[in-house]
């Protein structure tokens, strides 16, 4: 049986015809397309300068310092009397009503360094106005008035003087004695008389040598001086014998000052406790009756050389 050759094969069809190779060129390669990005909005680009400006800025910390400090402190006081809140710095409790707040100090309180005084602060309560002792009876000098006096009108300290009243003594005087020693100006708070003891006289003997006292001084200094005493000694032997006269009543660690609407009171002394920046001891605190501008009624408008 003869041989029949076999069928050549049927070549591939195809699609494409590659492109013979070119010596020396790479191949093409397929190239992604990439979309642009928008521009950011100028409005945002402002948004975020400013968010950063604020983060950056002091105020802003501040702002937070003070709200966290506010909200601890309103978490702190809870339960307590929100008229009659602690006050960590001063380390007692101060009404919150008065607006005016001063301390009253002596020779018991040492050197006092008025500039820290003066400075110190919290929350909207600090030292306005200081009563220091100058004299007592008709002799004694109080041996840190001189510089008391000095040092705390420098700092800015607005400053009263007063005289630790003997009912024993002549009121005259020690009224004499008193004005000898201190120089009022134009400013000051007015004179003050502490009367707190009855040291062996009857009462109206006390009454009698006051009057003499708060007389001679107010014909001096043409100001109605103030009186201090403590609130028992005031509703035991003063009441209703010099109520034409201003009051600074002693009355410690109470919400409120327990006497009649009709008591003419200006200052109440309501802690003897008060740590105060610049002094090494503790002191007397105590608050006006009354707002800014009544207090500066109060001050002395002029003296004449007396």
């Amino acid at each position: 049986m003869p041989l029949v050759p076999p069928k050549p094969p049927t070549p591939r069809k195809t699609t494409r015809t590659a492109k013979p190779a070119v010596p020396g060129r790479k191949p093409a390669t397929k190239r992604k397309v990439t979309k642009k990005k928008k521009p950011m909005a100028i409005e945002w680009k402002f948004a975020i300068v400013g968010l950063f400006l604020i983060l950056l800025s002091p105020f802003y910390y501040g702002y937070v310092i003070k709200g966290f400090t506010s909200t601890w402190r309103w978490m702190k006081d809870w339960g307590q009397d929100p008229n009659y809140r602690t006050y960590n710095s001063f380390d007692i409790r101060i009404p919150k009503k008065y607006s005016v707040h001063g301390i009253d100090v002596s020779y018991y309180q040492g050197k006092i360094d008025w500039k820290k005084v003066k400075a110190m602060k919290e929350d909207e309560v600090q030292v306005k106005f200081a009563f220091i002792k100058a004299t007592e009876g008709i002799l004694s000098v109080d041996p840190y008035f001189q510089r008391n006096w000095r040092e705390a009108a420098k700092a800015g300290v607005i400053c009263g003087a007063y005289h630790f009243f003997r009912p024993q003594k002549s009121g005259e005087w020690q009224a004499k004695f008193f004005l000898q020693t201190v120089k009022f100006e134009e400013g000051d708070l007015p004179p003050v008389v502490d009367i707190e003891q009855l040291n062996g006289v009857a009462p109206a003997s006390m009454r009698k040598e006051l009057q003499e006292f708060i007389s001679y001084v107010e014909k001096r200094t043409k100001v109605k001086p103030i009186i201090y005493s403590g609130l028992t000694f005031y509703k035991d032997y003063l009441k209703g014998h010099f109520d034409e006269y201003p009051l600074w009543i002693a009355h410690y660690h109470q919400a409120k000052l327990k006497v009649g609407s009709d008591t003419n009171w200006s200052f109440w002394q309501h802690s003897d406790k008060a740590r105060i920046t610049g002094i090494n001891h503790v002191v007397d605190f105590n608050a006006f009756n009354g707002d800014s501008t009544a207090f500066e009624r109060l001050r002395i408008p002029k003296i004449l050389s007396y």
